[in-house]
Formats: structure tokens, C-alpha cells, sequence
């Protein structure tokens, strides 16, 4: 298979705003967030469908992204912090960790995505980070 852009990321070939990161997984902010604080958790392992992956490594997928969503209510202050699987937009297993104020912002359109700066993610990942 090849090297999906999260296998890159987690190698290091592409930057990323990282939040979490532990044996088996890592956690970053998505460059096209439906909120600031939207958080991708991916098992390091490239495996395409979050259902296929191995039982110890969707539990630590489970795990970290209770972490992270814990994190983003502790620093963010969202009213609510939801989970999302799609697994459409990129063959490598993935969680969207994301803060919301209303349903609605979880139905977004593509057009609607906001678009942070650079400094903005690096703002918002400093602010999330696990020390």
C-alpha cells in the first residue's frame, strides 16, 4: 500500500500541528478544521478502515481520542467536543475529534471549512499540546 499523507506525517516527510502523540498513535489539527481545535487521531499503523484495525490498536485510537477530546474541553471551552469516522478522504484509519457550540457546525458544507493561518494551527496546537 502506498504511503498514505498521515503514513508521511508520522514519518515526518510532511509538517504537521502535532497535539498528542504515544506509541501507537498520533493526534494533529486537520489544515481544513469545521472549528478551531478540529483534531485528526491516527493509528501509526496504516491500515485503511478504522473496523480493521488490530483490537489493541482501535482501543488505543479509542483512548488517545478521549484524550484529546478531553484536552480540547479543558483548553478550548467548547460547549461540546463530538467524534466523527468517515474514512473516505484518506485510505488510513482516522478519528475527527471536534468542538462544536451547535449541531448545525457539525453539518457544515465544504464551502463553510475555515481556513487558519498557519499561525493560527501553530497557536491553537501550542495551546492543546500534551507536556
Amino acid at each position: 500500500m502506498k504511503d498514505s499523507i498521515f503514513t508521511k506525517i508520522i514519518k515526518g516527510e510532511i509538517p504537521s500541528q502535532k497535539v498528542y502523540e504515544d506509541d501507537k498513535t498520533i493526534a494533529f489539527l486537520t489544515i481544513e478544521p469545521l472549528n478551531p481545535g478540529h483534531t485528526l487521531v491516527v493509528p501509526k499503523k496504516q491500515v485503511e478502515f478504522l473496523w480493521d484495525l488490530d483490537d489493541a490498536t482501535y482501543a488505543a485510537v479509542m483512548q488517545t481520542s478521549k484524550k484529546v477530546a478531553n484536552r480540547i474541553k479543558e483548553v478550548l471551552k467548547p460547549t461540546y467536543v463530538g467524534m466523527e469516522v468517515v474514512g473516505v478522504d484518506v485510505p488510513h484509519a482516522h478519528v475527527h475529534v471536534i468542538p462544536f457550540e451547535s449541531a448545525r457546525e457539525l453539518h457544515k458544507n465544504t464551502d463553510e471549512l475555515i481556513q487558519p493561518s498557519q499561525e493560527e494551527l501553530n497557536d491553537i496546537a501550542n495551546k492543546l499540546f500534551f507536556r
